[in-house]
Order: C-alpha cells, then sequence, then structure tokens
C-alpha cells in the first residue's frame, strides 16, 4: 500500500501553524494542548478539502484525541501518527504535515515531532487501518525520506516525493 492510496493531496500541510513556543515539554498538561491544536488543524484540514461535514469535526478530533489517551501515538525519529476510526468516513483517508521546528508530542523517545500522518477510517474497516498504519511506518522508517520530506516547503513537493517513493519504504 502506497501513502498516496489514502493521504489527501489538498489536505497536506508542509507548516503546521501549532506551536510550542514557551512550551515546557514534560508539563502533560500543556503537550496535551500541543497534540490538541495539531490534530484539530489537520483534521479541519480534511474538513476543508472536503472529507466530512463541519458537524463531524469536532467529534473527529475527540475521537483521535481519545486515542491518544490510551497511548502516544508519537512513535519515535521526530514520527508521529495519530490515528482513529469514525463513523463519518466510508473510506480510510489521511493527511501529512510538518512541522518545521518539531513539537513535543509524548514520543516514545522523548524527543520532538516534525512529520505527522493523521488517519481516519471506517469502524467497520479495521484491516484497512491497520495496513495504513503499517505502510506509514514502514515509509517512515526511511531516514533519508523522512529528511527529504522534511525539506519539502510545498504541497505539491510532499506529494511529488510521496509518488515517487517505492511501495514499502
Amino acid at each position: 500500500m502506497r501513502l498516496t492510496n489514502f493521504l489527501v493531496r489538498d489536505a497536506i500541510i508542509p507548516n503546521l501553524a501549532a506551536t510550542a513556543a514557551g512550551i515546557d515539554p514534560n508539563d502533560a498538561t500543556a503537550t496535551s494542548g500541543v497534540k490538541q491544536h495539531v490534530i484539530s488543524e489537520m483534521v479541519g484540514s480534511l474538513r476543508s478539502a472536503g472529507y466530512f461535514r463541519d458537524d463531524d469535526l469536532s467529534d473527529i478530533v475527540r475521537a483521535v484525541m481519545r486515542r491518544e489517551q490510551l497511548g502516544t501515538t508519537g512513535i519515535g525519529h521526530g514520527i508521529a501518527i495519530p490515528h482513529s476510526r469514525h463513523p463519518s468516513v466510508d473510506r480510510l483517508i489521511g493527511t501529512l504535515a510538518i512541522a518545521r521546528d518539531g513539537l513535543p508530542f509524548e514520543s516514545l523517545d522523548g524527543e520532538p515531532v516534525y512529520v505527522f500522518v493523521l488517519l481516519v477510517s471506517p469502524q467497520e474497516r479495521p484491516g484497512d487501518h491497520l495496513r495504513a498504519l503499517e505502510a506509514v511506518v514502514r515509509t517512515m522508517r526511511d531516514e533519508d525520506f523522512v529528511r527529504r520530506l522534511r525539506a519539502c516547503k510545498t504541497r505539491d513537493e510532499v506529494w511529488t516525493l510521496l509518488e515517487t517513493a517505492a511501495p514499502g519504504w
């Protein structure tokens, strides 16, 4: 599975507005606020691209935040994969966002996160959800790919890199 199979090109955020200025990364409450901002911005981008109704926005953000409470999706090496299943979508969708300065996200390695991949899938399609998570992890395992991704400045540059990436990178 390629990331371009489920990432929404028009929802990619090459420079997140979320910031951690003045945030102590060891302050769980402050870090939770950063997570909320990142997830809200990414879900809002999917909504702006037309992938669900305005009425579903806050419920999807809550669902992703509930998943974060079970355990961080900051997998380390500057990557986080916030995700959830939700009845408002009829197929797996996602977006990618880049935080130029890195953001605290309670990552497993304690380091800031620079690349976020948000996934939202239908509740009745857990297999698609798991395959997408696997594809993201496999792709992001390649340090050179992540370095090039972080250097992208525009949505088109991100998409071109994603299109040229071999499946299972």
